[in-house]
C-alpha cells in the first residue's frame, strides 16, 4: 500500500512538473516539428574579430556552417581555430573581390586579368551605384583561364588546411554572374565534391530580423520570425564580427557602420533567447554537411 501512495505521489509531482518552463523545453526540443534551420556565419578568415565571432557563434551560439576566406590576412588564424572545432561545418567561400576601402585582398595565382593596377582584387563585381570606372571585375578584361585558376587554387588551399570542408559557396555573387563563371562553378564544385546546393533540397530563405536596429530589436525580430515558421528546411546567411578597433576601420562607402552592425549579428546567434526559443519551438539546427542526409527535392 504504501508503494502505491509513493507511486502516485510522484506521478502526481510530474504532472505538476510538467507546466513548467524547463520541462516545457526539453518537451519541444524532443519533439521533431519538421523544421529545419541552417544559421550560417559568413567570411572568417577576413579578420580577427571575424574569427573570434564565427568560432563564438558556433560555440556558444546557433551558427552551425561557417564560410572560410583563403587569401584574406587572418585565414592562417582561421586554419588553427577551424582544426580545433572539427564538428564546425565548413565552406570555401571563394573570393574574387575586395570591397572594403582600408584592407584589400590579392589572389593567390598570378592572374592579372582579375586584378586593378596595384594588383588587389576589384571591389566588386558589378560596379556599385556612383563609383567610378575601373572598380568592378564585370568591366575588366577578365579571362575565364585565370578565374579558374584562382578558384581551383583557393579550394585547395582550403581542402588541404581543413580536411572537414564539406561544401562550396561565394563571396559577393562571384559564381553566376557570367554563363560561363556560372559552368565553371557548377563543374569544380562537382569535381572537388563539395557540391551542396541549398536549391537542390528545397531549403528557404529565413527572414530573421530583417531590417532591425539595435541588438535588441533584432532578437526580437528573430524570435518573431522563428515563431512564425511552418515546416520545411530554412536557410539564414549573416557576417559575425564585435564592436573592436579593428572593425570600426573597415568599411566602404555606404556601410561604415560594420563594427556595431556585425556586433549585433554575434549578439543574435548567441543570445539565450533565441536558444531558448528554438529549443521551445523544437527547431532542429543542422549544417550544410547535414543536408547530404536529406533526400533531393
Amino acid at each position: 500500500m504504501k508503494s502505491r501512495h509513493v507511486l502516485l505521489l510522484s506521478l502526481s509531482l510530474a504532472a505538476l512538473g510538467a507546466g513548467r518552463p524547463d520541462s516545457i523545453y526539453a518537451r519541444g526540443a524532443s519533439q521533431n516539428k519538421g523544421i529545419s534551420l541552417i544559421i550560417r556565419a559568413d567570411d572568417i578568415g577576413s579578420s580577427h574579430a571575424a574569427n573570434v565571432a564565427c568560432i563564438r557563434s558556433y560555440a556558444e551560439g546557433i551558427a552551425k556552417s561557417v564560410e572560410v576566406m583563403t587569401p584574406c590576412g587572418w585565414f592562417p588564424e582561421a586554419v588553427k581555430m577551424l582544426n580545433d572545432n572539427p564538428a564546425l561545418d565548413v565552406g570555401v567561400h571563394v573570393v574574387l573581390t575586395s570591397e572594403w576601402e582600408n584592407i584589400k585582398w590579392r589572389p593567390l595565382t598570378d592572374s592579372p586579368s582579375l586584378t586593378d593596377a596595384d594588383g588587389y582584387f576589384y571591389p566588386t563585381i558589378g560596379r556599385r551605384k556612383n563609383a567610378p570606372a575601373g572598380t568592378a571585375l564585370r568591366e575588366a578584361n577578365w579571362k575565364i583561364e585565370e578565374i579558374e585558376k584562382e578558384m581551383r587554387a583557393q579550394i585547395e588551399l582550403a581542402v588541404r588546411k581543413i580536411p572537414h570542408v564539406s561544401h562550396l559557396t561565394c563571396h559577393m555573387g562571384c559564381s553566376g554572374w557570367d554563363p560561363k563563371v556560372k559552368e565553371l562553378w557548377d563543374n569544380l564544385a562537382k569535381e572537388y565534391k563539395l557540391d551542396i546546393s541549398t536549391s537542390d533540397y528545397g531549403v528557404k530563405r529565413f527572414p530573421g530580423y530583417q531590417k532591425a536596429g539595435d541588438k535588441e530589436e533584432r532578437i526580437r525580430k528573430f524570435i518573431e520570425a522563428l515563431e512564425a515558421l511552418k515546416p520545411g528546411t530554412y536557410l539564414f546567411v549573416e557576417h559575425p564580427g564585435l564592436n573592436t578597433a579593428e572593425m570600426h576601420a573597415i568599411g566602404h562607402q555606404g556601410y561604415y557602420d560594420v563594427a556595431e552592425d556585425r556586433d549585433a549579428v554575434t549578439a543574435v546567434f548567441t543570445s539565450d533567447k533565441v536558444k531558448k526559443k528554438i529549443e521551445e519551438l523544437g527547431i532542429k539546427l543542422i549544417s550544410y554537411a547535414d543536408l547530404k542526409k536529406m533526400n533531393k527535392r
